[in-house]
């Protein structure tokens, strides 16, 4: 899986970097947030636990996909502001769930 980061801006209202990129899958299934999360991190020297996956997008019939992310500033600002389902599917609880 190949990442690519179309855009980075800042948004100070929100203590928050956004951030859309492209994934580039050929010949693997689609990528699971945490997959996509962690590369991110990587990528952009970020703290795993202040980055949150918004969204993927999967293009239809081809291994592209395009995705929104967001870098908060502390922790506070997170919780406060994404949704409990967003968090959850960001540090995989919801598949703990799912396994019990």
């Amino acid at each position: 899986m190949e990442i690519r980061i179309i855009e980075e801006k800042e948004n100070p209202l929100l203590n928050r970097k956004e951030i859309r990129f492209e994934c580039l899958y050929e010949g693997e299934s689609t990528p699971k947030v945490l997959d996509v999360k962690n590369k991110l991190v990587a990528m952009l020297d970020a703290d795993k636990d202040l980055l949150v996956v918004d969204k993927i997008d999967q293009g239809f019939g081809e291994p592209r996909a395009s995705g929104y992310a967001k870098i908060y500033d502390s922790m506070d600002k997170l919780t406060e502001i994404e949704p409990e389902h967003v968090i959850k599917k960001n540090t995989g609880a919801q598949e703990e769930e799912e396994e019990e």
